[in-house]
Parts: structure tokens; C-alpha cells; sequence
């Protein structure tokens, strides 16, 4: 029986040897990996995305992509945010429908919120209260990409994209800590961050620079508060429609693009399960994609000289291939 070709797969790839004690040979084990060795470590032997059931999770961005996918992976109370409300009352009707009446109306609370009103955090944030009692678990998912030229982009871009991606996840999750801290709750914040806060990737300077200091920001809450627990969760390409709204380098233009479907994409199905599986095992940080996704993640976070030497040798071209598999050269 011929195995199958996991190194053309698309997947990070570990060959495990181990004893065969009937032969006096060895037995390979090939495993594929499609996320760091933690969190698939976690989906096999860990809590189960089951473990959820019954806890309050607010999901901003809800209505599209990875925050809509998230929303089918979990069994509990959940409120659902984003701009397009009659987005969201699609989502909670398919919802209701998937949990053959496990779910009431009621355990989904719908909740239009736009994230750049910061101003309005902490009367969303009180409506969700008054709903449920309580949040266990808030999911920072809204967010934009990019697609610009570094030495293009117009500084009120990266003030718009920051703003968006930074200071308004910042400012709803420090609303949230001072709750817990009121009310002596154990809380739980996680972040949709992206590969792109790990290692720096072309063309999307701003969005490189807004996941990056999102690390900084909830790993110096980490050092703060050590007990909170925290998720950043950090996608490859992903098959979303995150290209049609990305930002370019001017605010009065969209991307506009869209990714396909491929081997080289992870879906946003295959995404939102592996986060809930990190979320419900409380990982601080977790990196899913396609080969060579979750090996250049190992190189930036424990050999950041050796990332400098693969990403001269690689250069722009490769790595734009691999950010954007189906753009044509």
C-alpha cells in the first residue's frame, strides 16, 4: 500500500519513527499538521470544544467568514456582533437550525455593533450583560486586511487600520477585564490575530503591523494579570471574504479581491474548529494554515535569525505566493 504524498498536501509534516516489537524493522509514522504541535496535541487528547457548552460567548464579526464559522463550532449562550444586522439574523436562524432544538431563541442574542464606535463599547457591552448575566468568553474577530505597496500607503490608512484592528480590541477588552476584576470572574478573551503578527509577510505593511502590536499588547497583559486567560489564535490563508473589504493604500478604496478555494487555503470551517478547539483548551497562542504556514511560525517565534535567513532566500515572490496562492506572477 502506498502512503500518500504529504509533503505536495499542502500540510506541516512530522515523520514519527517508532519500534515495530513483531519486525525487526521500523514502522514510519507520517503525521500531517495543519496547526502548531500544541493545539493538535489539545484536539486529541485535550477538552473538547464540547467543554463550551453551557458558557456566554460574544463573537464580534459574527456575520461573515472565520467569526461566522466560529459560531456553528461551539454549543452554548452566544452573542452575535457586527455592522450587518440582517447578516446576523441569517447566522442565528441557521444556528437554531443546526442545534436541532438544543438552542432557544433566546440563548443567541444578535447585536448590531460597530467596533469603531468605542465610544458605545460600554453600552454594548451592557446590553450583553443585561441579556446573559455574564460573558465567559469574548472573541475579538472584527478586523480588515490589506493589500498596498509599503511606501504607497497613505498615513491615514494605517490610522484607520489600527483603529479598527488594535485600539478597538483593545478598548472592548479592557471594559471587559475591569468587569471580571469587579466581580472576581476568571475571564477569558481571544483574539483572531493572524500569521502576520508573527512573521511579516508583503504588501500588507499596516495589517503587519497592527497584528504584531496586538501581540504586544495582550502578551504585556499576560505578564500583568498571569491568571487571565488569553487565546491569540493566528491564522494562514484562509478561503473568507476578507479580500473584498481589505483596505488598499488610500481610505476611499477596498481590495476588492477573492480568494479561492484551494489546498493552499485552510477553509474557514477547518479555521473556526481548530480556534474553538484552542479556546475551550485556553491556549495563549495558536498558528493554523497550510505547509509552510505552521513551519515559518516555529522559525519566527524560536529562531528569529534563522527567519531572517529564510525570508532572504525565499524573498517577495514567495512569500506573496504563498499569502495570496492563487494570484498569477
Amino acid at each position: 500500500m502506498r502512503l500518500p504524498d504529504f509533503e505536495a498536501s499542502g500540510f506541516f509534516c512530522l515523520d514519527f519513527v517508532i519500534p515495530d516489537f513483531n519486525s525487526p524493522d521500523f514502522v514510519r509514522l507520517p503525521i500531517c499538521l495543519d496547526c502548531d504541535i500544541e493545539l493538535f496535541i489539545c484536539g486529541k487528547i485535550g477538552k473538547p470544544i464540547d467543554s463550551l457548552r453551557g458558557k456566554v460567548v460574544w463573537i464580534t464579526g459574527a456575520s461573515s467568514g472565520i467569526g461566522k464559522s466560529l459560531v456553528f463550532n461551539q454549543i452554548s449562550c452566544r452573542c452575535l456582533s457586527a455592522r450587518r444586522e440582517d447578516e446576523l439574523d441569517k447566522v442565528k436562524s441557521e444556528c437554531l437550525k443546526k442545534s436541532e432544538s438544543s438552542l432557544k431563541p433566546e440563548d443567541i442574542f444578535v447585536l448590531k455593533m460597530d467596533m469603531l464606535q468605542t465610544d458605545k463599547h460600554q453600552d454594548y457591552f451592557d446590553q450583553v450583560i443585561k441579556h446573559f448575566g455574564r460573558v465567559d468568553v469574548l472573541v475579538n474577530n472584527a478586523g480588515r486586511s490589506q493589500r498596498a505597496l509599503w511606501q504607497n500607503i497613505d498615513l491615514q490608512v494605517d490610522r484607520e487600520l489600527f483603529d479598527l484592528d488594535v485600539f478597538s480590541v483593545v478598548n472592548l477588552s479592557r471594559i471587559y477585564i475591569r468587569h471580571v476584576e469587579k466581580h472576581s470572574l476568571e475571564g477569558h478573551i481571544a483574539v483572531t490575530s493572524s500569521t502576520a503578527g508573527l512573521i511579516g509577510v508583503p504588501n500588507s505593511c499596516s495589517y503587519v503591523g497592527a497584528k504584531h502590536a496586538i501581540h504586544g499588547y495582550f502578551d504585556s497583559l499576560k505578564l500583568e494579570i498571569p491568571d487571565f486567560n488569553v487565546t491569540l489564535f493566528c491564522p494562514g490563508p484562509t478561503t473568507t471574504d476578507f479580500l473584498k473589504t481589505a483596505f488598499t493604500d488610500k481610505t476611499t478604496e477596498v481590495y476588492g479581491g477573492k480568494a479561492e478555494a484551494s489546498s493552499k487555503r485552510m477553509s474557514s470551517e477547518r479555521c473556526a474548529f481548530l480556534m474553538a478547539t484552542s479556546i475551550a483548551n485556553k491556549l495563549h497562542t495558536s498558528f493554523v494554515g497550510p505547509f509552510p504556514v505552521p513551519f515559518l511560525a516555529y522559525v519566527s517565534m524560536y529562531c528569529p535569525n534563522l527567519k531572517l535567513l529564510i525570508l532572504k532566500l525565499a524573498g517577495k515572490g514567495a512569500m506573496s505566493k504563498i499569502r495570496d496562492p492563487e494570484k498569477k506572477d
